[in-house]
C-alpha cells in the first residue's frame, strides 16, 4: 500500500514538473511573440533629412507655414506662436502623436523624462507612417501665458527653442517622448531641427 501511495506520488510530482516546464516555456514563447509583434509596430520620430521635400503646414487660424526637410519653422505675433517641424519616422509602425511641450531655458543633456501630464493636447490628430515624412505642428495662443513669453523671447533672440513631442504606436502604446531643438541657422532666417533623447513612457528604457 505503501509503495503504490509512493509511486503515484511520484507519478504525480514528476507530472506537475513536466507541466510547469511546458508552462514556463509556453508563457516565454508568448512573451517572445508578444515582444516581435510591438516591434513591428513600434515608431520613432527624428527629423528628416535635408533633401526631404517641404511641406505645407496650415493651422487652424488660417495661418500657413512652408517647412523644409530637417528644419522647421518658429513664428511669433502678436497673437500666437506657430511652431513646426519637419519630422522622419524610422521605425517600423505608424507614429500617432499626442501632445507636446515647451522646455524654455532648458540645456537638452540636463533635461529628464517630462511629466505625461504637463503635455499640450494637439488640435487635431496627426500621424506619420513608418518611413515616411511628415511634420508637427504646435501654436500657443495666450499671449500672457508664460510658454508665450519664453518662445517669444527665444524667437526674437534666435536662440534654441527646445520641445519635447509625446507620441505611441497605432493602438494608443509604446508611447515615446522625444526630445527635438530648433536651432537658429546662421545662413538664412531658418531653423535646423535636431534630436536629443528618447525616452520610453509603456516600457523600459534602453539605458
Amino acid at each position: 500500500m505503501t509503495i503504490s501511495s509512493l509511486a503515484t506520488a511520484g507519478g504525480t510530482l514528476v507530472l506537475a514538473l513536466a507541466t510547469f516546464s511546458s508552462t514556463r516555456s509556453a508563457n516565454r514563447a508568448a512573451r517572445v511573440a508578444e515582444e516581435s509583434l510591438l516591434a513591428g509596430i513600434r515608431p520613432l520620430l527624428v527629423p528628416s533629412r535635408l533633401e526631404d521635400a517641404a511641406l505645407k503646414v496650415g493651422f487652424a487660424d488660417g495661418h500657413w507655414a512652408y517647412v523644409q526637410g530637417s528644419s522647421g519653422t518658429a513664428e511669433v505675433t502678436n497673437d500666437a506662436i506657430y511652431l513646426t517641424m519637419s519630422l522622419r519616422n524610422v521605425g517600423t509602425g505608424v507614429a500617432v502623436m499626442h501632445g507636446w511641450r515647451l522646455e524654455p531655458d532648458a540645456s537638452p543633456a540636463d533635461l529628464r523624462r517630462p511629466e505625461l501630464s504637463s503635455f499640450r493636447r494637439l488640435t487635431r490628430d496627426l500621424y506619420l507612417g513608418p518611413g515616411d515624412i511628415g511634420f508637427w505642428q504646435g501654436a500657443i495662443r495666450e499671449p500672457t501665458e508664460p510658454d508665450f513669453l519664453a518662445a517669444r523671447k527665444e524667437i526674437e533672440a534666435r536662440e534654441r527653442i527646445v520641445i519635447s513631442l509625446l507620441y505611441g504606436d497605432l493602438h494608443g502604446g509604446q508611447r515615446m517622448i522625444s526630445l527635438f531643438s530648433l536651432l537658429p541657422r546662421a545662413a538664412d532666417d531658418g531653423w535646423l531641427a535636431t534630436i536629443g533623447r528618447h525616452w520610453n513612457v509603456d516600457r523600459p528604457d534602453p539605458r
